[in-house]
């Protein structure tokens, strides 16, 4: 069976946006900054561990727009043109009913989301990360996901897109790990108890 990982930058107040999907806030100092190499590297170090990456619509739009050809800037670090290739040549799945096609190694899912994350979390293989608010809180509120990982920024933003959902019930989880980034970004990592 495979793991189900969630892990997003957020805020102290606990949103992964700011109100319009605004995420400046999320890259160090100031708006439209670039987050600690530290950072940057343990994402790169997260997503090169996981065998697939399950994307909600919105946060698959964000990416494709920019990562396919990430490492064909100008100005790309040589951590971000390594991010942009990984990125390219990982398998994903995208889950919308509002687009009709997607590229970059992935394959779309317009129907039922929560049965085919439950499928694929009963295949055998590496673990994958769950990318995207709306969809990780359906696989939350069905007791999919198996960690979180809470990259917790030091601002707050006071609404926007919250990183929890509401549950009907407890989740009880387990501090695995707790480790803090240039600029006062704090990660922990929880294991959901079964």
């Amino acid at each position: 069976m495979r793991k189900l990982i969630f892990g997003m930058n957020l805020t102290l107040d606990g949103y992964i946006a700011a109100p319009g999907d605004d995420i400046g806030w999320s890259g160090g100092e100031g708006p439209d900054s670039s987050p600690s190499d530290e950072l940057f590297q343990w994402w790169y170090e997260q997503m090169r561990a996981s065998e697939l990456t399950l994307y909600g619509r919105k946060l698959w739009e964000a990416m494709s727009s920019h990562w396919p050809t990430g490492d064909q800037r100008p100005n790309a670090t040589q951590a971000e043109i390594e991010f942009a290739r990984l990125w390219r040549d990982m398998p994903k799945v995208v889950f919308s009913s509002t687009i009709d096609q997607v590229d970059w190694n992935a394959r779309l899912v317009t129907g039922d989301a929560v049965a085919e994350i439950t499928r694929l979390k009963a295949e055998d293989g590496g673990p994958m990360d769950i990318a995207g608010a709306t969809l990780a809180g359906a696989a939350m509120r069905a007791g999919l996901i198996d960690e979180y990982a809470v990259v917790t920024h030091p601002v707050l933003v006071g609404g926007g897109t919250p990183f929890f959902t509401a549950l009907d019930t407890w989740v009880n989880l387990n501090l695995v790990e707790r480790r803090t980034f240039p600029g006062g970004v704090v990660l922990t990592r929880y294991e959901t108890r079964r």
